[in-house]
């Protein structure tokens, strides 16, 4: 009988999932369980830190124990513990690297030692470009990332492209300045009047509008920058809807109210958003592009990870860049485009394969990414 596969147990809880998976090696996944705190944050309109925190620490537990279950084994067979540690909320992070540092204390190493179970952290955002690498036991591998490569994380949080030189080598190009993408994308859909949470709302609402009804602006700061922008477009929206404020000797406020601006409108207004924010991003991956190749890296891949990726126009405007730019296009499924710990445990264990390990001092990281 041959050696038995290598199993990483994962745990996310960077924001407001709480998430848990097992993954053989560094791709195929057994399970994923995440537990979605959408409907405690829905009546705030965004995600309250407290809250995210105390749901994290009721769940940890019961979704370790469903990924467990679901990928049929117990804590005696997993290898070894990946964990988020940055970054994200202080709070929700504190939970999951409690949890998984608990875990590898608790469980003796492979060998039966003294020793305890391997542990690493891993950085939230790289995960997010591992899981296009995710497979699932049904057939539908979509294979090893070749590299070089050109990544995307677009998502609530973060926007921002990366040079990857193999798949725990990368350097960031640029970053958002301001509002990530997805920030903008839920701001907007406040400012419709949609609910939370509102990216994927906006999304359903565009499709019925016309995205040529509004020329919304496009950031391009400086003329050779990499970096986003995403807060003049969530400012032109607002005027859109509301109209451009009055002075204060004309007594100040918005000209009109929501329930004053048709469905039509609405749907209009949406659809040109995204038009404008799919735009920036596609804009800013060609600058990146161009900057690569002035450096002589030539990219195989364009690499997008990040829960905006999940966006159908977004979805579309990359495949085009990718065909036009002659690179493999590699989003990952669905199901991994949020966050999860599929990609968490994952890119564990491309590290722990590379010899890289966490003491049980690890200690959670808020600001920093890579």
């Amino acid at each position: 009988m041959g050696e038995r596969p290598r199993l990483v147990l994962g745990l996310e809880s960077s924001c407001d999932e709480t998430a848990a998976s097992v993954v053989e090696g560094a791709r195929l996944v057994w399970s994923s369980v995440v537990a979605t705190q959408a409907e405690l944050h829905a009546e705030y309109g965004g995600v309250v830190p407290e809250i995210a925190s105390r749901a994290h620490a009721e769940r940890i537990t019961p979704v370790v124990r469903a990924a467990l279950d679901r990928a049929g084994v117990t804590l005696a067979e997993i290898d070894a513990v990946a964990v988020g540690h940055r970054p994200g909320l202080i709070g929700s992070l504190l939970v999951g690297v409690a949890a998984a540092k608990a875990l590898a204390w608790a469980l003796p190493g492979r060998d039966g030692g003294e020793g305890h179970l391997p542990l690493v952290g891993v950085d939230h955002v790289h995960a997010h470009l591992w899981a296009a690498a995710l497979a699932d036991g049904d057939g539908d591998d979509p294979g090893e990332i070749a590299y070089p490569a050109i990544g995307l994380v677009v998502s609530g949080g973060h926007t921002s492209t990366y040079r990857l030189d193999g798949p725990l080598t990368l350097s960031r190009l640029g970053r958002t300045i301001d509002d990530a993408v997805g920030e903008a994308y839920d701001k907007a859909a406040t400012i419709l009047g949609l609910e939370y949470p509102g990216g994927p709302n906006l999304d359903t609402l565009a499709v019925t509008g016309n995205e040529c009804a509004h020329d919304f602006p496009v950031s391009r700061l400086g003329a050779g920058s990499l970096d986003f922008s995403f807060s003049g477009l969530k400012t032109a929206v607002l005027y859109a809807v509301r109209g451009t404020p009055r002075p204060k000797h004309e007594g100040g406020g918005y000209p009109r109210d929501l329930h004053e601006v048709s469905d039509r409108e609405r749907a209009d207004v949406a659809a040109s958003f995204q038009r404008a924010a799919s735009r920036a991003v596609v804009l800013k991956l060609e600058r990146a592009l161009a900057h690569l190749h002035e450096g002589g890296v030539r990219p195989r891949s364009l690499v997008a990870g990040g829960g905006v990726t999940a966006n159908s126009r977004l979805r579309v405007e990359l495949a085009a860049l990718a065909e036009r730019a002659d690179l493999e296009l590699r989003i990952p499924k669905m199901r991994y485009c949020v966050d999860n710990a599929a990609m968490i445990a994952g890119l564990g264990g491309a590290m722990l394969a590379s010899g890289v390990r966490d003491d049980l001092t690890l200690t959670p990281v808020p600001t920093t990414a890579c």
